[in-house]
């Protein structure tokens, strides 16, 4: 019987994503040009070999649990594949717990990967893969940006997950601490409920953010306000609520990235304000969500 998986290795980029970018709690995603790389290789018989470089290669599993396996098992589960002999190298730039995508990246890579990897079956369309990102991640604004790049609006509609790709470029400097702070621990300080007129003010500042990246970035400072969940979240990044503070002062659009507890600032020229043992990345918007790399 003809193997439905490939004989040579396979490698799939997928990039960073920052989510919320301020008021679109849930829903705004932006690809960031910071990639992890996964390479998978066919090996005989059942056998599972990962190997795990740079950021998190100390903390990861390397079995059946590993994320990226777990999202490659659910993609091969959804075309009635099992998992066969593999070797998976996973090559981490991402940093881990820093509220820049690196899970919704394992997730959608993991997914990719499946699909690249084998031929002859019918693979899932964008359309299925968006929707299995979104139920193993929780939520949908992660994944679609680490999935369809540029500028993504999410939203479900019943279970079903929905998203919209907007092209952007717009600057955007990164500041990244040095500790990480848990996604389930920022959500946790979230309350049950907001005042009314909270919502409505952050509901146009969300649409007022989507004009401002993609046609009037002069309206950033304004778009960028926030009054549903980094308020709440202080406690838990008090260095990184301060930063965005004070550059939001100096008139620089700045935001938490997602959970946290890395900063983001859609600007230049403003690495002089990263607090002591920080790193600051400067990077681009990545016009590209997750895809195969030609190797030799």
């Amino acid at each position: 019987m003809t193997s439905p998986f490939v004989g040579r290795p396979v490698t799939v980029r997928t990039p960073a994503s920052s989510a919320n970018l301020g008021p679109g709690f849930d829903a705004l995603g932006l690809a960031l040009d910071v990639h992890d790389e996964l390479t998978a290789e066919v090996l005989p018989g059942d056998a599972l070999e990962i190997v795990v470089e740079g950021e998190g290669a100390d903390e990861v599993s390397r079995d059946a649990g590993h994320l990226v396996v777990r999202s490659f098992d659910a993609a091969l589960d959804l075309m009635g594949l099992r998992r066969p002999g593999l070797r998976l190298t996973c090559r981490n730039v991402i940093p881990h717990g820093r509220g820049m995508g690196s899970s919704s990246a394992a997730i959608v890579g993991g997914i990719v990967l499946a699909k690249a990897l084998v031929e002859g079956v019918e693979v899932l369309d964008d359309r299925a893969t968006l929707q299995l990102a979104h139920d193993l991640e929780g939520h949908p604004d992660n994944v679609a940006a680490a999935l369809l790049g540029g500028l993504t609006i999410a939203w479900t509609e019943g279970f079903a997950a929905e998203a919209l790709r907007l092209d952007v470029a717009v600057p955007v400097t990164l500041f990244v601490p040095h500790s990480p702070v848990s996604t389930e621990a920022a959500r946790g300080l979230l309350p049950d409920a907001v005042p009314h007129a909270d919502a409505a003010a952050n509901a146009g500042r969300a649409a007022l953010l989507v004009a401002a990246l993609t046609q009037a970035p002069e309206r950033l400072a304004a778009a960028t306000e926030d009054l549903l969940h980094q308020q709440y979240r202080a406690s838990a990044m008090p260095d990184s609520y301060q930063l965005v503070r004070s550059l939001r002062v100096d008139g620089v659009p700045a935001v938490i990235s997602g959970a946290g507890p890395t900063v983001l600032a859609f600007a230049r020229g403003v690495a002089g304000a990263c607090p002591d043992g920080w790193r600051v990345l400067e990077v681009e918007v990545a016009d590209r969500g997750a895809h195969v790399v030609d190797t030799p």
